[in-house]
């Protein structure tokens, strides 16, 4: 075990900032970290346990990293103490309109947000829980910047709106950026800033989750059981054992997923348009073509960039590839919906083919992710439709959604905010044309 002390000199003591980054920080870390102040005590991991500390300045932390990765553990976490909980140059606060709100996104959000001044991010959020459409791009008028998930909507017109209203910022608090048209956005002179990564533990986790939940029939197990059923027909699954992984994009989500995998004691075999050569060199997988894929996997889990256009990946997975793949085959998709025809899926389903199939993302989704229409009818018939199979299962979106993910989009999205309003470096963020 480990120790750090250390004295708060910052004259807002800790504030919603550096306890953000002191917690991106430990999330990061192997070692279990536990800060200290008085008779408190909070997980170096968890943002809001550590602004419970309620440590001003002269207060003392007694920081402790117990783990594989001790020393580094200590050394990351005095750089953070020693370069963030510095004051900063005074600034002018940032208004935010926050689209497509939740009760979830106030949890983060508002608590880093809550600080004013040097140092802080420094930001005025207003909430609505609307969507952002070119309908509802008016109620901007005013702010400086947007905040905008993955079922908002910023074609063209949407943009050309923000720009009347005065806004030069969106914030995009996920990985994606395909639903804002970045050439308007750059006629326009706004600025698009993105969270490139925030948990990929937590969307590769979810896709072997509900694969497996589709493979074992879980969700066809649960209502059997709860009406007393107790046979087992319907419900026979594969070993995942000894069977063939492929891994359709290799960035740090599908980097995720081939360790499940091979932890599973599958072969990962991948293909990336980037083939990422350390990974073979470690031994986690094996490139190959996408049509080798796709005939010798007994498990696709996409991870893939949506990318429009000729050589993009706008249906990757279409009747022709769904051809080559095994009658038996598994498909998971975690990453954009149209990375799948789903015309194509259901009507391979429809004859037969796969053995499983999950969604946590689906063409057509946008108008019901993240709603609740439990007392209407499904007005979109692409859901009910995929439905109907005994051997898909899907989720609405909510691959991202665990505490440490939130957690990290409301720090980076508040960190892309501070460095836009204060003229700093954007970094890997910044989206452009």
């Amino acid at each position: 075990m480990k120790t750090l002390s250390y004295e708060v000199t910052n004259a807002l003591g800790i504030h919603a900032r550096p306890a953000a980054l002191l917690a991106q920080c430990c999330v990061g870390l192997t070692s279990q970290i536990t800060i200290k102040c008085g008779d408190k005590a909070a997980n170096g991991n968890n943002v809001l346990q550590i602004l419970g500390l309620h440590a001003v300045k002269g207060s003392v932390l007694e920081i402790t990293a117990e783990g594989g990765d001790e020393d580094a553990a200590i050394s990351a976490i005095s750089k953070v103490l020693e370069e963030e909980f510095k004051e900063k140059k005074k600034v002018e606060v940032l208004k935010i309109a926050f689209f497509g709100t939740k009760d979830y996104d106030r949890i983060f959000f508002s608590e880093l947000a809550k600080d004013k001044g040097e140092g802080t991010y420094n930001c005025d959020i207003k909430y609505f829980e609307t969507r952002l459409t070119p309908e509802t791009a008016y109620l901007a008028k005013g702010f400086d910047a947007v905040c905008i998930f993955v079922n908002d909507e910023a074609p063209r017109a949407a943009v050309e709106t923000l720009k009347e209203c005065g806004v030069r910022l969106i914030l995009l608090r996920c990985a994606g950026f395909n639903n804002v048209d970045l050439q308007a956005a750059k006629e326009c002179g706004i600025t698009v800033i993105r969270v490139p990564a925030y948990s990929p533990y937590a969307v590769a986790e979810h896709a072997m989750a509900i694969i497996t939940t589709a493979n074992r029939r879980l969700h066809k197990a649960y209502n059997k059981v709860k009406d007393n059923n107790f046979a087992l027909s319907g419900l026979l699954g594969v070993d995942l054992h000894n069977k063939v992984a492929g891994i359709i994009g290799t960035g740090k989500i599908g980097q995720c997923m081939a360790r499940i995998c091979k932890g599973y004691g599958m072969t990962v075999i991948a293909w990336d348009a980037f083939p990422n050569q350390g990974l073979v060199d470690e031994g986690l997988l094996t490139y190959v073509e996408k049509d080798e894929l796709f005939e010798k996997a007994d498990l696709i889990s996409l991870h893939a960039p949506l990318i429009m256009g000729d050589g993009g990946t706008y249906h990757l997975i279409d009747a022709k590839a769904i051809a080559k793949m095994k009658d038996t085959a598994m498909l998971v998709n975690t990453a954009r919906g149209g990375l799948i025809d789903t015309e194509a899926l259901i009507d391979a389903l429809k004859a037969g083919k796969f053995h499983a199939v999950a969604l946590d993302v689906y063409e057509g989704e946008d108008e019901n992710v993240y709603t609740d229409h439990s007392d209407d009818y499904l007005q979109h018939s692409i859901t009910a439709r995929l439905l109907m199979f005994p051997n898909l299962v899907l989720t609405s979106h909510q691959a991202f959604f665990t505490r440490e993910a939130l957690q990290a989009i409301a720090a980076v999205t508040l960190e892309n905010a501070r460095n836009f309003n204060e003229g700093n470096p954007l970094g890997i963020g910044e989206c452009k044309a």
